[in-house]
Formats: C-alpha cells, structure tokens, sequence
C-alpha cells in the first residue's frame, strides 16, 4: 500500500483502475504499440534467417529425401510467409485486445492458460507430442530467464486491467502466449515435423531471444506512467519442488507447479499440462476402448477425491512394505513376483487409501490415476526392455513407488529430460545396460545400484533434491570404473593392434621372399637363410622403419641378389659376376642377422658354410664334409610359407564365417555390422545358451577385425565383418539400444496408448 510521502500519480497494487478509463485506454494503446512493433521487427528478423538456415540443412542433408524436406519447406515458407507473419501478429493482437477489455484467459484446474479442448487421437500423435515439447521447452526456458522483467510487467498490467491477477501464462506478451499465438500461425504452413521443430527453434531464438528489450520498454512506460513506479522487478516468492505439508494438502504443488526439477529453471503450468492433456486424451480413449460391451461399470466409490497428502500417504505406508524386503535374496526378489507388484500397485494404492478412510476402496481424479497408471506402464517398459540383464530389470523395478511420488509431486518428469528423477534413472539403466556377472565379479555394480534402490526406498519421502545427490553419487562412482576400464580397454587395444601389425608384416615377408623365389629351385642353405632368418629380418625391418623405408628396399634387393648367387657360375664370367656380389652379401647378411639378435658365433657358422658353397660355386676345392654339415645343418622345410617362423594364414582366432564371402550373408546383417559405432553395446549368446554384454572397443585399419570388451576393458570377442553378419544372422549377437530408458519407455507407451486395449470379454454367472 502506498505511504503519504509518495507522489500521487503512483499506482500501487492494491488500487483497482477501470480499464475503462482515459488513462487506462492510453497506457494499453501505448502497450500495444510497442509490443506490434518489437514483435513485427523480430518476426520479420526471425523469417529472413528461416531461408538461410533450411537453405544451409539441405545443401548438409544426409540423403535425398532429407535434402528435398528442406527445399520443400523453403518454398512453403516463401510462398506463405506473409500469411503466417500476419497471423502471428494478429493473434497477439487480439491477446492484447481480450486482455484491454478485460477477457484474460482463465486458468484450468492443472493451471493451464489454455482451454482444454477436444482433443482427437489425430492430434496427440508422435509429430504432435514433439511439437509440444518444443514449445514447452522454448516457454519454460525464456520464463526462467526473464523471470525478474516478466513478473514486473504482469504486476504493471495486473494493475491497469482493473487489479485481475495475472502470472506468467496469462500475459498476453509472455512467452506462453506469444508461443501460442506462433504455434496457430504455424498451422498455415504444410511442412514435414522435422522442418517444422527446426521452424519453432529460429522462433525461440530470434523472437522469444529477443523479447527482453519488449519488456523492458514496457516496464519503463509504465513506470514513468506512474504504475508501480517503486517495484523493482523482484520475483515473489515461487514454490520449490519439495512442497510444504500445506501446498501438499492443498493440492498446489499438482501437478506441474512451481520451479522446474533442473536447478532452478522454471516453467509454466501451461506447458507441462499441455503436455499432460495430450496424454490424458490418450488414457480415456484407451479406458472407452476397454469399456465398451462391459455390461455393467464396476461400482462408483463416493466421497470427495484423495488429497495429495493421503495419495503421498498411502505410498509412503506401502513404500516402507517394500523397504522392508530383502533385495538380494528370497523369493520376492524373482522377475514374476516383482512383475505382479508392478501390475497390482494401483491397486493396492487404491485399497490402502480406503482404508485409511475406512471404505473398502476408494477413486482418484482422472489426473492422478493418468499419473498412476503412466508411472506403471513405465515400469511394465522397464520389465519387458531387454536392454537391461534380468537382475537389473527386478533392482530397478523396485523403484516404482517413489518414482509415482515424484511424479504426483511433479508431473513435468514426463515432459523434461532434466529432471533430476529421470536423469538418475537413465543413468542407472545406462550403466546396467552393460552389466553382466562376468564383468562384475567383485559386485561393485551391482551393489552401487542396490544401494541406490534402497536409499530411495528407505529415505525418500518428498525431498525431491535426494535423486540429484544419488545421481553425482552415481555418476562419481562410474567415473572411477570407466577410467579403470579405459585403461585395460587401451592395453587390450594396443595388444591387438601390435598382434596385426605383426601378422601383416609376416604376411608381407612371405609374400615377397615367395614371390621372389618364384620356380627356381634353390639349395637347402640359401632357401633356409630366406624363409627363416632373413623372413625375421625383413618382419622387423617393417615395424620398425616401414615399407617405405631404404631398409625395407635395401632388404628386397637382397632377396635377388641372395637368389642369383645361388644360381650355378657355368663360365668365367659368371665366376667375375659373383666374385663381385659375394662381399656386399655378406655385409648385408651381418647387419640383418645382428637386427635379429644372431649370436656372433651362429652368424660366424652360417658365413663359413656360405663361404663352403660359395667355393664349390666358383669351382674352387671344397672338402665332402664341408658340404655334409652344409646339407645337415639347414634342412628345408616343407614349403616357403611354411619355413617362416609363423604360418601365413589367417589368424588363429579366425571366426567360422571368415571364409565365405560377403555374398554369403543377408545383405541387411553385413549392413547391420558396417553400421556399428564404437562405443556401442551387443549381447553376445553362446551356444549353451550363455550371455555375455561387449562394447565395440575397436575397429582394426589392418583386417576391419571388431574387437569388444566387457564394462572392466576385457577383451570378450573378435570377430570379423563376416563373422559378425553370421552372429546376427543366427541371433548369436544383437545390438543394444543406445538412447536413454526414459525416452524409449516414453515413445512406446505414447505407441501403446494410441491402440487402445480390445474391451474385455463380459462373463455371466
């Protein structure tokens, strides 16, 4: 209330004004020109960049389809941007008009700015939902930054529209509003949803960026007109996500009230129960679809509705049933039984609520039993996900009934990726995902995640900030593990890739000494030195300094000159021609043997017994047991490739399907497995039926070989791209699902929900 020392043209907030009024009138055309004129230079901004921005994503387009998307959405941009610029516009205008005469927009009972209309299944489709969480995000993110203007210009406007409350939703310039109104605007364009979420983010971010100018003008007007002169753009009070006992009673903290779960970043009513309502339709299409042909609807129970308080009650009471049972052993921990706890929570809710109050039953709100059953379907989805190991599944399903308290508190879990409750869940079921007994030996995983489960069980009551401790007490925990894991992952790595690099280089040194040989037949020493000690040389050589290296050549040169001193000298010439080779020989063969670790007295033997056939070469007299221990003491093996130390063949490890060709395998499996990321996780089934969870940890550059490893860095298997298409073609091998559990189990339960359940069959007695 105002004091005496304050000028009398202040406005202060108890004061009604007749929107009637002269004054009034002025101020609302004053708002109105300034809001046309912000807006109209931010849309006009916002359209010039539409163009640039789909013209950039097509020419970046993955494929011809993505790129036509694009250059389809310019042209329909193009062709109606003055009809969708105009509807926008006006669509605020009339906002500001309703709201000048006084008609603002009630609130619904979830505190919505929207009226709740019909809503057709056609309308709450896949395209629908992320059309509205667009628009939720866009809304919720732009409240939170201009909280301290924007609740300044709703107590000026509240002011000057005859004293009628006004919050965020309802201000015909909020970010709620002015969303809608480009969200009707939209509805002129026939563009793919992809371009059209592309669309609602140049919005966000050349309008609703923009706006903060818009109310700034706005609050200086209205100040300097005399309206709450002395109001500082101080935020009242908002409500946190940890309800009092009170609000809790009240039901004001449900479902979507107050400041977003994400550390402080508020978002409307409006938003998330428009969210909301899209599901609600869903729920009672689906329920009118299960009841139709019933003969008689169960029995109504009477009385007013649970308050939050008993609903939060009754699962506090249940809650600390399941607190009390063993986690780790015991019956009750088997998949069936914590399947049939799942299924009858809303049942044994529902009991429990009545007899508190003393009935044999009782009924929630349509609201609530949405929120009750969508949080059961959420753990149905978790039972049935084969991502995660059995034992996962039965520790996490344990959570139901504090993840339904969090959502009867805060419903936006649904809608808001950053809520603390779902962050924490996604990253339990993440970490899971690659849980297996094998890989989890000392139980740290495990025991982590129990541990999670049973402090939520025993400590969680409406303190919602208990999931964001838990979740950094996770994520610290899975740090240590991953940097112990990359390091065994690095030498797993780099032993494999030493291994290939060996084989090749094998590989290679039999390919050029066999090459080389070709069809001449050699004497047992020369082919010995070749395919033995030389081969090692040249393997070396390779690793060392590379094939492009004077070593490498330096080493093939020999190979000839090794092969023509050994071919018969039958004249003079001949005899002058290797007289020439034979010293450049030996250098080449002292270095080479030394590189190997040759022991001096072996490399002095194998030169003397060269020198011995050397001398019979050239004719010279050489003695019958010179060539007696030439003959014994390099004895050939059967073949060149065999005479190397390793075989040239395929790797020891080879898979089965290794060597038939790529012609071999459905095309859609050889896709499947060109296709793999590294970082990506496989469930590997042996033939007893035997399970084991890999990460792709590698792709070789040498053989395209796969390597994978366990969560502790533990090579589990190799295989080949061949070897992989079999293993998915016979099921031995299938892939995990890498996006997050929350929005896998969001997608199919919208998916459920939109094919209703058949009615149940009626019975007579």
């Amino acid at each position: 209330m105002s004091n005496a020392s304050e000028p009398s043209n202040v406005v202060d907030l108890s004061q009604r004004l007749d929107p009637r009024s002269e004054r009034v009138g002025a101020l609302l055309v004053t708002v109105r020109g300034i809001a046309t004129k912000r807006l109209h230079a931010l849309a006009s901004n916002m359209f010039e960049n539409i163009d640039d921005a789909l013209f950039d994503l097509a020419e970046k387009a993955e494929n011809n389809a993505a790129q036509t998307q694009f250059f389809d959405g310019m042209r329909e941009v193009r062709k109606k941007r003055a009809i969708v610029e105009r509807t926008f516009l006006g669509q605020v205008a009339r906002d500001l008009a309703d709201f000048s005469t006084g008609r603002l927009r009630s609130t619904d009972g979830e505190g919505s700015s929207r009226p709740p209309a019909n809503v057709e299944l056609s309308l709450v489709g896949e395209s629908e939902l992320e059309e509205t969480l667009a628009i939720t995000s866009m809304i919720g993110k732009n409240e939170s930054r201009l909280a301290r203007a924007l609740f300044a210009v709703n107590q000026r406007l509240s002011v000057i529209c005859g004293g009628n409350r006004m919050d965020d939703a309802t201000n015909p310039v909020g970010p709620a509003s002015l969303a809608n109104a480009f969200k009707q605007a939209m509805r002129e364009l026939t563009v793919e949803v992809r371009v059209r979420l592309i669309i609602y983010k140049l919005f966000d971010r050349y309008v609703l960026a923009g706006i903060d100018e818009l109310y700034d003008d706005i609050n200086n007007e209205l100040a300097n007109a005399g309206v709450l002169p002395q109001l500082r753009h101080e935020v009242a009070g908002r409500r946190t996500d940890a309800p009092t006992p009170s609000s809790v009673a009240s039901g004001e903290a449900r479902p979507v009230a107050g400041a977003s779960a994400d550390h402080g970043a508020p978002i409307t009513d409006a938003a998330a129960a428009e969210f909301m309502q899209s599901l609600h339709a869903l729920f009672i299409a689906r329920r009118g679809a299960m009841h139709d042909g019933l003969v008689a609807a169960a029995p109504v129970p009477t009385g007013p509705m649970p308050s939050a308080a008993e609903l939060l009650g009754a699962l506090t009471l249940l809650q600390s049933q399941i607190a009390s049972l063993p986690l780790a052993s015991g019956p009750i921990v088997t998949q069936a039984d914590v399947s049939r706890d799942v299924a009858h929570l809303k049942e044994q809710l529902l009991t429990q609520i009545g007899q508190l109050r003393g009935q044999s039953s009782a009924q929630v709100s349509g609201v609530d039993e949405d929120t009750i059953d969508l949080v059961g379907m959420l753990f149905e989805f978790i039972l049935e996900d084969h991502n995660l190991p059995a034992e996962m599944q039965v520790l996490l399903a344990r959570l139901q009934i504090p993840y339904l308290k969090v959502a009867l508190l805060d419903r936006r879990m649904f809608a808001h990726k950053s809520h603390p409750a779902r962050q924490l869940l996604d990253a339990l079921a993440d970490a899971a995902k690659g849980w297996s007994t094998e890989s989890d030996r000392d139980g740290r995983l495990f025991d982590k995640t129990k541990s999670i489960v049973e402090q939520l069980l025993h400590d969680f009551d409406d303190d919602v900030d208990i999931f964001n401790r838990l979740a950094t007490e996770l994520q610290e925990f899975l740090d240590v593990s991953r940097r112990r894991a990359e390091l065994a992952e690095q030498r797993v790595a780099e032993s494999t890739r030493g291994r290939e690099k060996l084989e090749q280089a094998r590989r290679r040194a039999a390919q050029e000494i066999v090459g080389r040989i070709g069809e001449e037949s050699l004497p047992p020493l020369i082919y010995g030195v070749l395919t033995r000690a030389w081969a090692n040389y040249i393997v070396l050589t390779l690793l060392r300094q590379g094939e492009d290296s004077n070593e490498f050549r330096e080493s093939l040169r020999f190979i000839a000159d090794f092969i023509t001193s050994a071919r018969p000298a039958h004249d003079a010439a001949d005899r002058r021609e290797l007289r020439l080779m034979l010293p450049g020989i030996e250098r080449s063969l002292r270095k080479g043997l030394a590189s190997v670790a040759f022991q001096d007295a072996d490399t002095e033997q194998l030169l003397g017994q060269l020198h011995a056939f050397y001398r019979q070469q050239l004719g010279e007299t050489a003695t019958d047991a010179d060539s007696e221990t030439i003959i014994a003491s390099v004895m050939p093996l059967p073949d060149a490739i065999a005479a190397i130390d390793v075989p040239v063949v395929e790797p020891v490890e080879e898979d089965e399907a290794d060597t038939l060709s790529d012609e071999a395998f459905d095309e859609r499996y050889l896709a499947q497995a060109r296709e793999l990321k590294v970082g990506q996780w496989l469930e590997f089934v042996a033939e007893d039926g035997a399970a084991e969870r890999a990460k792709l940890s590698w792709v070789s550059p040498i053989s395209g070989r796969y390597l994978f490893v366990n969560r502790r860095g533990l090579k589990v298997a190799d295989h080949s791209l061949a070897g992989l298409a079999a293993a998915f073609g016979s099921g031995a091998a299938r892939v995990l699902d890498s996006s997050l559990l929350f929005d896998r189990a969001m997608d199919a339960i919208v998916e459920r929900l939109r094919k209703p359940e058949p009615a149940p069959e009626s019975t007579t007695e």
